[in-house]
């Protein structure tokens, strides 16, 4: 049966924008449609899209998916300055793009959420904070692009270079945590709670509020190599949770009460990930992958087995109506593909960003809904049967 609201005919057409030995790519197809079929496409604040889009331009240069040329070079022969309002920029998307529907074996992807959260901290160790946050260890190597940290899920991303010069795995969460790095000098600051930096590590960047009273924003700079492990998966799974009741406040309450309950809980999740300062608060913009700046709720986290990043990609999220601008029906927006995530695998799965602080994190950490996705391909992109 022909999905609805899909132009006929249509024609299915298997493209992968990366076709990289080993990623996940199932069985899928993209399908055109018109703009008009699109639920919420003319009542969008397209001209917020196209400045997220504007944003994507040096990772696109980096990129070596055929669609990052395509989409580049539409870039560069735009006067994007001269596109001042909305129906313009409106107009700019609807002339240069076919949105194509994907079509899997499911009905749908799955949304969620992610933040930067906020976290005190101190330059030095001292009473209260005494949970170091590290920086990158000179003998830590990348194995695979970080675009491809996604793509390539289940593969060791990183490694360590021994002084011989081979290749070893990199110590796991609870062996750096009893101290496997210790005495390298790695530590960036300090943090009260292991919880706090857990989670930021698992949203990749925090704002560190220091108590000298100055505030710094850290990136990641790099993982242990390990596979992400959900631990809200794992509670639910041994029954200290059902799925209704998961939520990332409820998550972060449970590990809280009892730290030595938590500890051998976070250590499920063998990942372990390195920052650096990026700088000031006020002099920095929360970074995705190839340091895209990341803009909330239009920037998005995807499987770039699936989409290169800088793509524009539509999403319609029924039910989703925690957010001020979302319908009582949902959420209709135009997104573009900034990040990536160990976690955020397949073909209609993305992760959304809220943006900064507690409210941010209150609103990601709720979301985990059905979610239908609608990539915009460049007029030009040559689409090509997988073989």
């Amino acid at each position: 049966m022909r999905p609805v609201g899909l132009s006929s005919p249509s024609k299915p057409v298997i493209f992968l924008v990366n076709q990289a030995p080993g990623s996940n790519q199932g069985s899928h197809s993209f399908q055109s449609l018109e703009f008009s079929s699109l639920p919420g496409w003319e009542s969008d604040d397209h001209l917020a899209a196209l400045h997220a889009f504007c944003d994507s331009a040096p990772a696109l240069a980096k990129s070596t998916a055929p669609v990052a040329a395509d989409l580049a070079a539409l870039l560069g022969r735009t006067d994007v300055a001269a596109i001042s309002d909305a129906q313009a920029a409106r107009r700019f998307f609807e002339d240069n793009f076919t949105p194509h529907r994907i079509v899997t074996e499911e009905n749908s992807g799955l949304l969620t959420g992610y933040y930067e959260p906020e976290i005190l901290a101190s330059r030095e160790k001292t009473p209260g904070f005494e949970v170091p946050v590290l920086s990158r260890p000179s003998d830590l190597v990348n194995l695979m692009d970080e675009a491809q940290r996604g793509a390539l899920a289940g593969q060791m991303t990183h490694a360590r270079r021994t002084a011989s010069g081979e290749l070893e795995p990199y110590p796991t969460r609870k062996e750096i945590d009893e101290g496997a790095l210790s005495g390298q000098g790695l530590e960036l600051m300090y943090v009260a709670d292991p919880v706090d930096l857990f989670f930021m590590q698992v949203q990749g960047s925090g704002l560190a509020r220091l108590t000298d009273g100055t505030a710094l924003r850290l990136i990641y700079d790099g993982k242990n190599g390990h596979d992400y492990t959900s631990i809200g998966k794992y509670l639910i799974e041994i029954g200290q949770f059902t799925a209704e009741d998961m939520t990332l406040q409820a998550l972060i309450d449970w590990l809280k009460v009892d730290p030595e309950r938590a500890k051998p809980v976070m250590w499920q999740n063998q990942s372990y990930v390195f920052f650096r300062i990026l700088g000031p608060e006020n002099e920095t913009h929360t970074l995705g992958t190839y340091e895209i700046p990341l803009t909330p709720l239009r920037s998005l986290a995807v499987d770039t087995a699936y989409y290169c990043l800088g793509m524009p990609i539509f999403i319609s999220v029924p039910g989703l109506s925690h957010i001020d601008e979302a319908s009582p029906q949902g959420l209709n927006r135009l997104m573009v593909a900034h990040d990536v995530g160990s976690a955020i695998r397949g073909p209609e799965r993305g992760d959304l960003f809220y943006g900064s602080g507690q409210q941010a994190g209150a609103k990601a950490g709720v979301t985990k809904h059905r979610v239908h996705f609608y990539a915009l391909f460049p007029n030009e992109t040559a689409f090509a049967r997988s073989p």
